[in-house]
């Protein structure tokens, strides 16, 4: 089960999240899970008792800082609000607070969804020492001729009918990224946004959400383990 944490941002700042491990004493990878536009909810949580279950250390960072919203009003203009620097840094922040722990191998990824797909794909770019980035359905917080920069290997995952995270702007970042030399893998579902939301039936797509999940699974383990 996951519990609250705390740990410190560059600047000395207290920040706050959730942290799963598994069960073991061995050295493990670390990934930064990353939220939706609803904040550090019990959908965040139980990703990270997944991904413990799976064999990671996993954090969410409350990127939020204790806002929760509880309508897509409220989640869209939290999202619209927050400092998208300030919240990449603080991934990064998350990242290094994993390294420090005894259990970690010293290998950290990051797994963002909707909003936190988007910080994924910015904290490809702008995040020093992380080993894979597997971004759900978001739009890049990353100037377009960024991507050629980036380095961190990438698989993506996207819906064919999201009218708000396109695939052809996937398309557009991954060729960028393997312009420069990169590596990203991208894959489309026959789903809608936010698939892989299991507490809301409105949108979870099971069959989607299973593929997809064995896949960042697979793709993880190659490059944490």
């Amino acid at each position: 089960m996951t519990k609250p944490v705390n740990f410190a941002s560059k600047t000395g700042a207290a920040l706050e999240g959730a942290f799963a491990e598994p069960a073991g004493s061995a050295k493990v990878g670390g990934l930064v899970v990353v939220q939706e536009w609803w904040g550090l909810n019990d959908q965040m949580k139980s990703l990270c008792d997944r991904f413990a279950q799976e064999g990671f250390l996993a954090l969410a960072p409350d990127l939020f800082h204790g806002l929760r919203p509880s309508s897509q009003e409220q989640a869209a203009q939290a999202m619209a609000t927050l400092d998208k620097s300030k919240a990449v840094s603080e991934i990064g922040d998350a990242a290094a607070w994993i390294k420090t722990l005894p259990r970690s191998s010293g290998k950290v990824g990051v797994v963002g969804f909707c909003l936190g797909g988007g910080l994924t794909f910015a904290a490809a770019r702008y995040v020093d020492g992380i080993g894979a980035a597997v971004p759900f359905y978001g739009l890049a917080e990353v100037p377009s001729d960024e991507f050629a920069r980036v380095r961190v290997p990438i698989q993506a995952h996207f819906s064919k009918t999201d009218g708000w995270a396109k695939v052809s702007v996937a398309q557009d970042i991954q060729a960028r990224v393997r312009s420069g030399g990169g590596h990203m893998d991208l894959y489309v579902y026959d789903a809608g946004h936010a698939f892989m939301r299991s507490t809301d039936p409105s949108v979870y797509d099971p069959v989607s959400a299973k593929i997809a999940w064995q896949r960042a699974i697979d793709f993880l383990k190659a490059r944490l383990v």
